[in-house]
């Protein structure tokens, strides 16, 4: 897995997990209850080094049936910025929201969202910080259990501008 992912999901509250297609079904009255705090906004966060940021843009997609999570990743002077786009569903069958992710370098990521459970690989948690902030803690998951992997601060911003990279 590249960094670009790693980065990424230390903005979620994402385990991985395996994603199965449904077909549409009636979500039950607030599948996306995890996310809310976030649609309408953006958010950005500065990782450790002080020279990287993490910004991330949600928004309802067709009429509130879907949420989507665009991102980019400032990785400094002299480096190109790392995009990404999630988008977040309500698959009634499982009775989980999952996520499917993308991302400018090509690779992609799928799994649920939850606020506790599964473990796997890599997991990440959002915790709301107030009003116009949230924090993310992410862990690594490794024989014995789980490490720290970092932290960020995610602050309440004007959205910045997304592209497709050039080149």
């Amino acid at each position: 897995m590249n960094p670009m992912m790693h980065e990424w999901t230390a903005a979620a509250a994402i385990l991985l997990a395996g994603m199965a297609m449904a077909a549409p079904a009636e979500a039950p009255p607030a599948p996306y209850q995890p996310l809310a705090f976030l649609v309408g906004h953006c958010w950005k966060g500065t990782f450790p080094d002080g020279k990287a940021t993490d910004e991330h843009c949600f928004s309802w997609i067709y009429g509130g049936k879907f949420v989507r999570d665009e991102h980019v990743v400032h990785r400094g002077e002299g480096h190109a910025d790392g995009l990404g786009e999630s988008i977040y569903v309500w698959d009634a069958a499982s009775k989980q929201l999952q996520y499917l992710y993308i991302e400018s370098a090509g690779g992609f990521s799928r799994g649920t969202v939850s606020g506790e459970g599964d473990t796997q690989t890599y997991r990440s948690r959002w915790q709301p910080a107030g009003q116009d902030a949230y924090d993310v803690v992410t862990e690594f998951q490794v024989k014995d259990g789980w490490v720290p992997g970092f932290k960020l601060h995610m602050e309440k911003v004007t959205p910045a501008k997304l592209k497709e990279p050039k080149g």
